[in-house]
């Protein structure tokens, strides 16, 4: 909208007036009453430490899976767990094949803001890693149709090509081939 001098507001959306909600025949808030609404797009920008997580996401780039294992109990996390939840032992990294088996599933028909590039349906699975004790959630790809995911799908941990905005998107799974089963 532009008004008489030529200047602009680009982000202006309406300029309206509003009525008195009570209907008085004297309306204090009269003179506040015109009202301006705007579209307005906020950026932010801030670095994030991954922690003691950072050797799981440092490994992805290295094409390898890892998870961390209790030393007291045994059990094996993914993602990986800096302490284990039952006896908080400090775990160990131990590498894992990247093999597993689908154990649950989600078809998304819409994706949030932040995945907006991601094309819809798409597919989450929870994975049960071989030698892991825990699920892993993450993205289903190259499986075909819907109808082909099913409970005890054998899957594998692939890579992404070329960059990615966060490492965790350096790595999906899909279906595993007899091909892929025979190495």
């Amino acid at each position: 909208m532009t008004n008489a001098t030529g200047t602009q507001v680009i982000n202006k959306l309406k300029h309206e007036t509003l009525t008195d909600p009570y209907a008085r025949d004297t309306d204090p808030w009269a003179d506040f009453r015109e009202v301006e609404i705007l579209e307005l797009e906020w950026v932010q920008k801030y670095r994030h430490s991954l922690g003691k997580y950072s050797k799981f996401f440092l490994e992805l780039e290295n094409g390898k899976f890892f998870a961390t294992r209790c030393p007291k109990c045994g059990k094996v996390y993914v993602p990986p767990r800096p302490a284990c939840p039952d006896d908080l032992s400090i775990t160990e990294w131990t590498e894992l094949s990247g093999r597993g088996e689908v154990v649950s599933w989600s078809v998304l028909h819409h994706a949030p803001k932040m995945l907006d590039w991601l094309e819809t349906p798409y597919v989450l699975v929870y994975v049960r890693m071989e030698g892991a004790d825990t699920l892993f959630a993450h993205l289903l790809k190259n499986y075909g149709e819907l109808k082909n995911i099913h409970h005890g799908m054998l899957v594998k941990v692939v890579y992404t090509e070329g960059k990615v905005s966060h490492p965790i998107l350096l790595m999906g799974f899909e279906p595993e081939t007899t091909a892929d089963s025979e190495k």
